[in-house]
């Protein structure tokens, strides 16, 4: 058996009174990609955020339950919240690079960490933006303004920042959701690439696209997990008819 990467053990997350996520209890395994989909309004951002602790940044909310990164709880009082944001990385659906250039965008976070050989952050940079599908595109513009890039270039570059700290798992919140039909393409091969050294858990932008990447996909509606299941499955043979029901776009 395989252990798994991260653990989410019966969360429940509430804004003031507003109970967003109700009893959510599931497992990513290492490297594959897991998919929280639903519609609006579901719970889906929220339990991505909450597992390298985005939300601590949100005020008048509160959790119980766990969440489990390698066996070890990232809420327990001694966790390093800093460390778990170097292992747990995140891209959000709208492409924010940095004032500066595409080489700049990618080595912020390693310069910002202490690092200063050139050499070794060169072969960073090589490799971040391979990884990211951008290499071929930009290897030739990396001392340009990286927003004189495309929008799917941008958002492939937020990617490529991320890899370069070398995370073990990559959040994506809806990471194509503005992105043209070649760019969310290039994203989509790129994730099946990534999938290869890192455990990938996404919110996608659309039906169509969890059915496309998930490995196994979580169904979430109005703050529950409704199915959790193997993605050739769950798109296929749902057990819930309200899963069958969003799946078939008969509501949603």
């Amino acid at each position: 058996m395989v252990e798994p990467k991260i653990c989410i053990e019966e969360v429940n997350y509430f804004y003031r009174d507003f109970q967003a996520l109700r009893n959510i209890t599931l497992e990513a395994p290492p490297r594959s990609v897991t998919v929280f989909f639903g519609p609006a309004g579901g719970g889906k951002t929220t339990l991505l955020r909450l597992i390298n602790r985005l939300n601590d940044m949100v005020d008048d909310t509160r959790m119980t339950g766990r969440v489990l990164l390698d066996g070890k709880n990232v809420y327990d009082p001694g966790a390093n919240v800093a460390s778990l944001r170097r292992r747990v990385g995140m891209v959000f659906a709208l492409p924010l690079p940095l004032p500066g250039t595409v080489r700049e965008n990618v080595t912020y976070g390693l310069k910002l960490a202490g690092r200063r050989d050139g050499g070794k952050m060169e072969q960073i940079l090589e490799r971040s933006l391979t990884q990211a599908a951008l290499w071929d595109e930009v290897k030739d513009r990396l001392d340009s303004p990286a927003n004189a890039l495309s929008g799917g270039q941008q958002q492939r570059l937020c990617i490529a920042r991320s890899l370069a700290l070398e995370p073990e798992v990559l959040l994506l919140d809806e990471p194509t959701s503005g992105l043209d039909p070649i760019s969310t393409r290039k994203v989509e091969e790129s994730l099946h690439e990534l999938k290869k050294l890192y455990t990938i858990i996404i919110v996608p932008h659309s039906i169509q696209q969890a059915a496309r990447v998930a490995d196994q996909a979580a169904f979430l509606l109005m703050g529950d997990l409704i199915e959790y299941r193997a993605g050739t499955e769950i798109f296929t043979t749902p057990h819930d008819k309200r899963t069958e029901d969003y799946v078939t776009g008969r509501f949603g």
